[in-house]
Protein backbone atom coordinates (compact mmCIF):
# COMPACT_ATOMS: atom_id res chain seq x y z
CA UNK A 1 0.00 0.00 0.00
CA UNK A 2 1.31 3.41 -0.96
CA UNK A 3 -0.62 5.54 1.48
CA UNK A 4 -3.10 5.62 4.29
CA UNK A 5 -5.66 6.58 1.67
CA UNK A 6 -5.22 3.27 -0.17
CA UNK A 7 -5.37 1.28 3.07
CA UNK A 8 -8.60 3.02 3.95
CA UNK A 9 -10.07 2.38 0.48
CA UNK A 10 -9.40 -1.35 0.95
CA UNK A 11 -10.89 -1.30 4.46
CA UNK A 12 -14.01 0.36 3.09
CA UNK A 13 -14.30 -2.21 0.30
CA UNK A 14 -14.15 -4.98 2.91
CA UNK A 15 -16.86 -3.36 5.03
CA UNK A 16 -19.11 -2.66 2.05
CA UNK A 17 -19.36 -6.40 1.37
CA UNK A 18 -20.30 -7.23 4.95
CA UNK A 19 -23.15 -4.82 5.74
CA UNK A 20 -26.12 -3.25 3.99
CA UNK A 21 -25.65 -0.33 1.63
CA UNK A 22 -27.60 1.99 3.93
CA UNK A 23 -25.57 1.00 7.02
CA UNK A 24 -22.34 1.49 5.09
CA UNK A 25 -23.41 4.88 3.72
CA UNK A 26 -24.62 6.25 7.04
CA UNK A 27 -21.90 4.94 9.38
CA UNK A 28 -18.73 3.63 7.69
CA UNK A 29 -18.72 6.25 4.95
CA UNK A 30 -18.95 8.98 7.60
CA UNK A 31 -15.50 7.97 8.91
CA UNK A 32 -12.20 9.29 7.64
CA UNK A 33 -8.69 8.08 8.48
CA UNK A 34 -6.41 10.25 10.59
CA UNK A 35 -3.37 8.09 11.33
CA UNK A 36 -2.06 4.53 11.29
CA UNK A 37 1.08 4.10 13.38
CA UNK A 38 2.49 1.15 15.34
CA UNK A 39 -0.75 -0.80 15.12
CA UNK A 40 -2.95 2.11 16.22
CA UNK A 41 -5.65 3.07 13.72
CA UNK A 42 -7.18 6.47 14.41
CA UNK A 43 -10.39 7.37 12.57
CA UNK A 44 -12.40 10.57 12.64
CA UNK A 45 -16.16 11.09 12.66
CA UNK A 46 -17.94 14.36 13.17
CA UNK A 47 -20.17 13.80 16.20
CA UNK A 48 -20.03 11.88 19.48
CA UNK A 49 -23.39 10.34 18.62
CA UNK A 50 -21.94 8.82 15.45
CA UNK A 51 -18.90 7.56 17.36
CA UNK A 52 -21.08 5.80 19.94
CA UNK A 53 -23.11 4.01 17.31
CA UNK A 54 -20.02 3.02 15.30
CA UNK A 55 -18.10 1.67 18.30
CA UNK A 56 -21.11 -0.25 19.58
CA UNK A 57 -22.05 -1.79 16.24
CA UNK A 58 -19.14 -1.70 13.82
CA UNK A 59 -15.87 -1.76 15.81
CA UNK A 60 -15.36 -5.51 15.29
CA UNK A 61 -16.05 -5.17 11.58
CA UNK A 62 -13.50 -2.35 11.25
CA UNK A 63 -10.82 -4.24 13.19
CA UNK A 64 -11.41 -7.31 11.02
CA UNK A 65 -11.22 -5.16 7.90
CA UNK A 66 -7.87 -3.63 8.90
CA UNK A 67 -6.53 -7.10 9.71
CA UNK A 68 -7.67 -8.39 6.33
CA UNK A 69 -5.89 -5.55 4.55
CA UNK A 70 -2.74 -5.26 6.69
CA UNK A 71 -2.30 -8.80 7.96
CA UNK A 72 -2.31 -7.80 11.63
CA UNK A 73 -4.80 -6.52 14.20
CA UNK A 74 -5.00 -2.84 15.03
CA UNK A 75 -6.13 -0.91 18.07
CA UNK A 76 -9.07 1.20 16.95
CA UNK A 77 -9.63 4.77 18.16
CA UNK A 78 -12.40 7.06 16.90
CA UNK A 79 -12.08 10.80 17.51
CA UNK A 80 -14.70 13.50 16.95
CA UNK A 81 -15.05 17.24 16.56
CA UNK A 82 -16.23 17.31 20.17
CA UNK A 83 -12.79 16.23 21.41
CA UNK A 84 -11.07 19.32 22.73
CA UNK A 85 -7.74 18.28 21.26
CA UNK A 86 -9.15 18.45 17.73
CA UNK A 87 -9.42 21.90 16.09
CA UNK A 88 -12.48 22.43 13.90
CA UNK A 89 -10.39 22.50 10.74
CA UNK A 90 -9.32 18.86 11.18
CA UNK A 91 -12.10 17.49 9.03
CA UNK A 92 -12.31 14.80 6.35
CA UNK A 93 -9.29 13.09 4.78
CA UNK A 94 -6.98 15.78 6.03
CA UNK A 95 -3.60 16.37 7.54
CA UNK A 96 -2.10 12.91 7.56
CA UNK A 97 -3.35 11.78 4.16
CA UNK A 98 -1.01 11.31 1.21
CA UNK A 99 -0.05 14.57 -0.48
CA UNK A 100 -0.34 12.67 -3.78
CA UNK A 101 -4.10 12.59 -3.56
CA UNK A 102 -4.94 16.05 -2.44
CA UNK A 103 -2.65 18.75 -3.78
CA UNK A 104 -2.64 21.07 -6.76
CA UNK A 105 0.72 19.59 -7.75
CA UNK A 106 -0.89 16.22 -8.40
CA UNK A 107 -3.90 17.59 -10.24
CA UNK A 108 -3.30 17.11 -13.95
CA UNK A 109 -4.38 20.28 -15.74
CA UNK A 110 -5.78 20.23 -19.27
CA UNK A 111 -8.20 22.15 -21.43
CA UNK A 112 -11.13 20.39 -19.76
CA UNK A 113 -10.38 21.63 -16.24
CA UNK A 114 -7.96 24.56 -16.57
CA UNK A 115 -10.48 27.23 -15.61
CA UNK A 116 -11.72 25.37 -12.52
CA UNK A 117 -8.14 24.65 -11.46
CA UNK A 118 -7.05 28.28 -11.86
CA UNK A 119 -10.05 29.51 -9.89
CA UNK A 120 -9.35 26.99 -7.11
CA UNK A 121 -5.71 28.08 -6.87
CA UNK A 122 -6.75 31.73 -6.73
CA UNK A 123 -9.21 31.04 -3.91
CA UNK A 124 -6.62 29.08 -1.95
CA UNK A 125 -4.16 31.95 -2.23
CA UNK A 126 -6.62 34.78 -1.49
CA UNK A 127 -9.67 33.40 0.32
CA UNK A 128 -12.66 35.77 0.51
CA UNK A 129 -10.92 38.18 -1.83
CA UNK A 130 -11.60 36.57 -5.21
CA UNK A 131 -14.44 34.31 -6.36
CA UNK A 132 -16.73 34.02 -3.36
CA UNK A 133 -18.56 31.75 -3.58
CA UNK A 134 -16.73 29.48 -6.00
CA UNK A 135 -19.08 26.90 -7.54
CA UNK A 136 -17.47 23.97 -9.41
CA UNK A 137 -19.62 21.51 -11.32
CA UNK A 138 -19.11 18.43 -13.48
CA UNK A 139 -19.89 14.74 -13.70
CA UNK A 140 -18.68 12.23 -11.12
CA UNK A 141 -15.03 11.18 -11.28
CA UNK A 142 -13.61 14.30 -12.92
CA UNK A 143 -11.71 15.81 -9.99
CA UNK A 144 -14.12 18.12 -8.14
CA UNK A 145 -13.38 16.55 -4.76
CA UNK A 146 -9.66 16.60 -5.54
CA UNK A 147 -9.85 20.36 -6.04
CA UNK A 148 -11.72 20.86 -2.76
CA UNK A 149 -9.05 18.96 -0.86
CA UNK A 150 -6.29 20.74 -2.76
CA UNK A 151 -7.79 24.08 -1.69
CA UNK A 152 -7.93 22.85 1.90
CA UNK A 153 -4.38 21.50 1.76
CA UNK A 154 -2.96 24.75 0.35
CA UNK A 155 -4.84 26.92 2.83
CA UNK A 156 -3.69 24.88 5.82
CA UNK A 157 -0.10 25.53 4.84
CA UNK A 158 -0.55 29.17 3.89
CA UNK A 159 -3.06 30.12 6.62
CA UNK A 160 -2.49 27.68 9.50
CA UNK A 161 -4.74 29.60 11.90
CA UNK A 162 -7.80 29.56 9.69
CA UNK A 163 -10.64 27.19 10.62
CA UNK A 164 -11.40 25.15 7.50
CA UNK A 165 -14.36 22.81 7.28
CA UNK A 166 -15.05 20.25 4.56
CA UNK A 167 -18.40 18.46 4.46
CA UNK A 168 -20.49 16.53 2.00
CA UNK A 169 -23.98 17.98 1.60
CA UNK A 170 -25.43 14.59 2.46
CA UNK A 171 -23.58 14.58 5.79
CA UNK A 172 -24.68 18.17 6.44
CA UNK A 173 -28.27 16.92 6.13
CA UNK A 174 -27.67 13.94 8.42
CA UNK A 175 -26.07 16.16 11.07
CA UNK A 176 -28.91 18.67 10.87
CA UNK A 177 -31.53 15.96 11.39
CA UNK A 178 -29.53 14.63 14.34
CA UNK A 179 -29.23 18.14 15.83
CA UNK A 180 -32.97 18.73 15.52
CA UNK A 181 -33.75 15.42 17.20
CA UNK A 182 -31.24 15.94 20.02
CA UNK A 183 -31.89 19.65 20.52
CA UNK A 184 -28.25 20.55 19.77
CA UNK A 185 -28.97 23.26 17.21
CA UNK A 186 -26.58 25.70 18.90
CA UNK A 187 -23.72 23.23 18.64
CA UNK A 188 -24.55 22.69 14.99
CA UNK A 189 -24.59 26.43 14.32
CA UNK A 190 -21.34 26.90 16.22
CA UNK A 191 -19.67 24.29 14.04
CA UNK A 192 -20.77 25.60 10.66
CA UNK A 193 -21.15 29.34 11.17
CA UNK A 194 -17.84 30.14 12.87
CA UNK A 195 -15.39 28.73 10.31
CA UNK A 196 -13.22 30.81 7.99
CA UNK A 197 -13.61 28.51 5.01
CA UNK A 198 -16.53 26.18 4.21
CA UNK A 199 -16.04 23.54 1.50
CA UNK A 200 -19.19 21.63 0.54
CA UNK A 201 -19.16 18.62 -1.78
CA UNK A 202 -22.20 17.54 -3.83
CA UNK A 203 -24.36 20.49 -2.84
CA UNK A 204 -27.13 19.23 -5.17
CA UNK A 205 -28.17 16.85 -2.38
CA UNK A 206 -29.82 19.66 -0.40
CA UNK A 207 -32.28 20.32 -3.23
CA UNK A 208 -35.89 19.63 -2.29
CA UNK A 209 -35.10 19.29 1.42
CA UNK A 210 -36.79 22.35 2.88
CA UNK A 211 -35.29 22.26 6.38
CA UNK A 212 -31.80 21.60 5.05
CA UNK A 213 -32.07 24.38 2.48
CA UNK A 214 -33.28 26.85 5.10
CA UNK A 215 -30.41 25.94 7.41
CA UNK A 216 -27.84 26.14 4.62
CA UNK A 217 -29.23 29.48 3.42
CA UNK A 218 -28.76 30.95 6.90
CA UNK A 219 -25.30 29.38 7.24
CA UNK A 220 -24.29 30.73 3.83
CA UNK A 221 -25.50 34.24 4.66
CA UNK A 222 -23.77 34.27 8.04
CA UNK A 223 -20.43 33.24 6.54
CA UNK A 224 -20.69 35.41 3.43
CA UNK A 225 -21.61 38.54 5.37
CA UNK A 226 -18.68 37.87 7.71
CA UNK A 227 -16.28 37.76 4.75
CA UNK A 228 -15.66 34.01 4.91
CA UNK A 229 -14.81 31.87 1.88
CA UNK A 230 -17.32 29.34 0.51
CA UNK A 231 -16.53 26.70 -2.15
CA UNK A 232 -19.17 24.33 -3.48
CA UNK A 233 -19.23 21.41 -5.91
CA UNK A 234 -22.14 19.86 -7.75
CA UNK A 235 -22.87 17.46 -10.57
CA UNK A 236 -24.75 20.24 -12.40
CA UNK A 237 -24.88 24.06 -12.51
CA UNK A 238 -27.25 25.92 -10.16
CA UNK A 239 -29.77 26.60 -12.92
CA UNK A 240 -30.20 22.86 -13.50
CA UNK A 241 -30.85 21.91 -9.85
CA UNK A 242 -34.60 22.00 -10.29
CA UNK A 243 -35.82 22.15 -6.69
CA UNK A 244 -33.13 24.40 -5.32
CA UNK A 245 -34.55 27.34 -3.37
CA UNK A 246 -34.37 30.46 -5.56
CA UNK A 247 -32.71 32.44 -2.76
CA UNK A 248 -29.93 29.85 -2.57
CA UNK A 249 -29.64 29.62 -6.35
CA UNK A 250 -29.11 33.37 -6.57
CA UNK A 251 -26.38 33.17 -3.89
CA UNK A 252 -24.59 30.41 -5.79
CA UNK A 253 -24.79 32.34 -9.07
CA UNK A 254 -23.48 35.54 -7.48
CA UNK A 255 -19.94 34.19 -7.41
CA UNK A 256 -17.86 32.35 -9.99
CA UNK A 257 -19.18 29.20 -11.68
CA UNK A 258 -16.57 26.88 -13.19
CA UNK A 259 -17.19 23.59 -14.95
CA UNK A 260 -15.04 20.50 -15.39
CA UNK A 261 -15.45 18.45 -18.56
CA UNK A 262 -14.19 14.91 -19.33
CA UNK A 263 -10.41 15.00 -19.86
CA UNK A 264 -8.95 15.19 -23.37
CA UNK A 265 -6.46 12.59 -24.60
CA UNK A 266 -3.34 14.46 -23.47
CA UNK A 267 -4.76 14.98 -20.00
CA UNK A 268 -5.72 11.31 -19.73
CA UNK A 269 -2.17 10.34 -20.68
CA UNK A 270 -0.79 12.64 -17.99
CA UNK A 271 -3.12 11.18 -15.36
CA UNK A 272 -2.06 7.62 -16.21
CA UNK A 273 1.64 8.49 -16.17
CA UNK A 274 1.29 10.37 -12.88
CA UNK A 275 -0.45 7.45 -11.21
CA UNK A 276 2.08 4.93 -12.56
CA UNK A 277 4.93 7.04 -11.22
CA UNK A 278 3.31 7.27 -7.79
CA UNK A 279 2.97 3.46 -7.70
CA UNK A 280 6.55 2.94 -8.91
CA UNK A 281 5.64 0.96 -12.02
CA UNK A 282 6.80 1.51 -15.56
CA UNK A 283 4.30 1.58 -18.40
CA UNK A 284 5.28 1.71 -22.04
CA UNK A 285 3.93 4.49 -24.20
CA UNK A 286 1.84 1.94 -26.12
CA UNK A 287 0.13 0.75 -22.92
CA UNK A 288 -0.46 4.30 -21.68
CA UNK A 289 -1.97 5.36 -25.00
CA UNK A 290 -4.10 2.21 -25.13
CA UNK A 291 -5.60 2.89 -21.70
CA UNK A 292 -6.17 6.56 -22.56
CA UNK A 293 -8.06 5.56 -25.72
CA UNK A 294 -10.23 3.03 -23.93
CA UNK A 295 -11.34 5.13 -20.94
CA UNK A 296 -12.37 8.67 -21.80
CA UNK A 297 -14.83 10.01 -19.25
CA UNK A 298 -13.74 9.12 -15.72
CA UNK A 299 -10.45 9.89 -13.98
CA UNK A 300 -11.11 7.36 -11.20
CA UNK A 301 -11.33 4.61 -13.80
CA UNK A 302 -7.99 5.65 -15.32
CA UNK A 303 -6.27 5.54 -11.93
CA UNK A 304 -8.06 2.30 -11.06
CA UNK A 305 -6.66 0.56 -14.14
CA UNK A 306 -3.12 1.57 -13.20
CA UNK A 307 -3.63 0.22 -9.66
CA UNK A 308 -4.99 -3.01 -11.14
CA UNK A 309 -1.90 -3.26 -13.36
CA UNK A 310 0.30 -2.81 -10.30
CA UNK A 311 -1.49 -5.74 -8.66
CA UNK A 312 -1.00 -7.92 -11.73
CA UNK A 313 2.69 -7.03 -11.82
CA UNK A 314 3.41 -7.48 -8.10
CA UNK A 315 1.12 -10.37 -7.20
CA UNK A 316 1.00 -12.42 -10.38
CA UNK A 317 4.31 -11.57 -12.00
CA UNK A 318 2.66 -10.26 -15.14
CA UNK A 319 4.26 -7.82 -17.55
CA UNK A 320 2.40 -4.59 -18.26
CA UNK A 321 1.41 -5.47 -21.83
CA UNK A 322 -1.59 -4.27 -23.79
CA UNK A 323 -3.21 -7.69 -23.23
CA UNK A 324 -2.83 -7.33 -19.45
CA UNK A 325 -4.13 -3.76 -19.69
CA UNK A 326 -7.20 -5.09 -21.52
CA UNK A 327 -7.89 -7.44 -18.62
CA UNK A 328 -7.43 -4.62 -16.10
CA UNK A 329 -9.79 -2.35 -18.04
CA UNK A 330 -12.37 -5.12 -18.20
CA UNK A 331 -12.16 -5.58 -14.43
CA UNK A 332 -12.40 -1.85 -13.74
CA UNK A 333 -15.40 -1.43 -16.01
CA UNK A 334 -17.14 -4.26 -14.21
CA UNK A 335 -16.15 -2.92 -10.77
CA UNK A 336 -17.36 0.57 -11.60
CA UNK A 337 -20.84 -0.35 -12.73
CA UNK A 338 -23.34 1.45 -10.53
CA UNK A 339 -24.53 -0.66 -7.66
CA UNK A 340 -28.17 -1.62 -8.03
CA UNK A 341 -30.40 0.87 -6.28
CA UNK A 342 -31.87 -0.68 -3.16
CA UNK A 343 -35.26 0.02 -1.65
CA UNK A 344 -33.47 1.03 1.56
CA UNK A 345 -31.59 3.74 -0.33
CA UNK A 346 -34.80 5.05 -1.89
CA UNK A 347 -36.63 5.20 1.43
CA UNK A 348 -33.67 6.90 3.11
CA UNK A 349 -33.49 9.65 0.46
CA UNK A 350 -37.25 10.22 0.55
CA UNK A 351 -37.17 10.38 4.36
CA UNK A 352 -34.47 13.06 4.28
CA UNK A 353 -36.27 15.09 1.66
CA UNK A 354 -39.57 15.17 3.54
CA UNK A 355 -38.01 15.29 7.04
CA UNK A 356 -39.61 12.12 8.34
CA UNK A 357 -38.07 8.97 9.77
CA UNK A 358 -37.26 5.88 7.74
CA UNK A 359 -39.12 3.83 10.36
CA UNK A 360 -42.12 6.13 9.98
CA UNK A 361 -42.34 5.42 6.25
CA UNK A 362 -42.37 1.69 6.93
CA UNK A 363 -44.77 2.00 9.87
CA UNK A 364 -48.58 2.00 9.98
CA UNK A 365 -48.69 5.69 10.96
CA UNK A 366 -51.23 7.72 8.99
CA UNK A 367 -50.11 11.29 9.75
CA UNK A 368 -50.42 13.31 6.53
CA UNK A 369 -46.68 14.11 6.09
CA UNK A 370 -45.69 10.48 6.74
CA UNK A 371 -48.41 9.06 4.50
CA UNK A 372 -47.39 11.36 1.67
CA UNK A 373 -43.67 10.52 2.02
CA UNK A 374 -44.62 6.83 2.02
CA UNK A 375 -46.58 7.26 -1.21
CA UNK A 376 -43.63 9.05 -2.83
CA UNK A 377 -41.29 6.25 -1.76
CA UNK A 378 -43.63 3.63 -3.19
CA UNK A 379 -43.89 5.55 -6.47
CA UNK A 380 -40.11 5.93 -6.79
CA UNK A 381 -39.50 2.26 -5.95
CA UNK A 382 -41.83 1.34 -8.82
CA UNK A 383 -40.12 3.83 -11.18
CA UNK A 384 -36.55 2.81 -10.41
CA UNK A 385 -36.73 -0.90 -9.64
CA UNK A 386 -39.61 -2.03 -11.79
CA UNK A 387 -40.74 -4.41 -9.03
CA UNK A 388 -44.23 -5.83 -9.20
CA UNK A 389 -46.96 -4.24 -7.08
CA UNK A 390 -47.06 -7.25 -4.79
CA UNK A 391 -43.28 -7.23 -4.33
CA UNK A 392 -43.36 -3.52 -3.46
CA UNK A 393 -46.09 -4.20 -0.92
CA UNK A 394 -43.94 -6.89 0.70
CA UNK A 395 -41.15 -4.33 1.16
CA UNK A 396 -43.50 -1.81 2.75
CA UNK A 397 -44.52 -3.86 5.78
CA UNK A 398 -46.78 -6.19 3.81
CA UNK A 399 -49.15 -3.60 2.41
CA UNK A 400 -51.71 -5.05 0.02
CA UNK A 401 -52.01 -4.66 -3.73
CA UNK A 402 -54.71 -1.98 -3.64
CA UNK A 403 -52.75 0.23 -1.21
CA UNK A 404 -49.68 0.23 -3.47
CA UNK A 405 -51.71 0.96 -6.60
CA UNK A 406 -53.52 3.80 -4.81
CA UNK A 407 -50.22 5.32 -3.65
CA UNK A 408 -48.78 5.28 -7.18
CA UNK A 409 -51.94 6.81 -8.65
CA UNK A 410 -51.99 9.56 -6.02
CA UNK A 411 -48.41 10.59 -6.75
CA UNK A 412 -48.96 10.48 -10.52
CA UNK A 413 -51.98 12.77 -10.05
CA UNK A 414 -50.01 15.08 -7.76
CA UNK A 415 -47.21 15.37 -10.29
CA UNK A 416 -49.67 16.25 -13.04
CA UNK A 417 -51.20 19.00 -10.94
CA UNK A 418 -48.09 20.39 -9.21
CA UNK A 419 -44.99 21.12 -11.26
CA UNK A 420 -42.93 21.90 -8.15
CA UNK A 421 -43.66 18.53 -6.60
CA UNK A 422 -42.87 16.86 -9.92
CA UNK A 423 -39.47 18.59 -9.86
CA UNK A 424 -38.87 17.52 -6.24
CA UNK A 425 -39.50 13.88 -7.10
CA UNK A 426 -37.35 14.15 -10.23
CA UNK A 427 -34.47 15.49 -8.11
CA UNK A 428 -34.90 12.67 -5.59
CA UNK A 429 -34.68 10.11 -8.38
CA UNK A 430 -31.59 11.79 -9.83
CA UNK A 431 -29.85 11.86 -6.44
CA UNK A 432 -30.66 8.19 -5.82
CA UNK A 433 -29.19 7.20 -9.16
CA UNK A 434 -25.93 9.13 -8.60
Amino acid sequence: MESLNEVWESVCSFCKKEISEVAYKVWIDSLSPVDLTDGDAILHVRTSFQRTVILENYATLLVDAFESVLGFKVKLTVVTDDDKTLPVRRISFSANMSDYDYTFDTFIVGSSNRFAHAASVAVSEKPSVVYNPLFIYGNSGLGKTHLLHAIMNRMKKKFPLKAILYVRAEDFTIELIDALKRGTNNTFHEKYRTVDVLLVDDIQFIAGKESTQEEFFNTFNTLYQSGKQIVLTSDRPPKDIQTLDERIRSRFESGLIADIQPPDFETRVGIIQRKAQSLSIELSEDVVFFIAEQLKTNIRQLEGVVKKLQAFIMLEGEQATIQVAQAAIRDIRNDSRPEPVTIDKIIQEVARTYAVGVDDILSKKRDAPISYARQVAIYIVREITGLSVSAIGDNFSGRDHSTIVYAIQQIEKKMEQNSHEKAVIADIIKNIRE
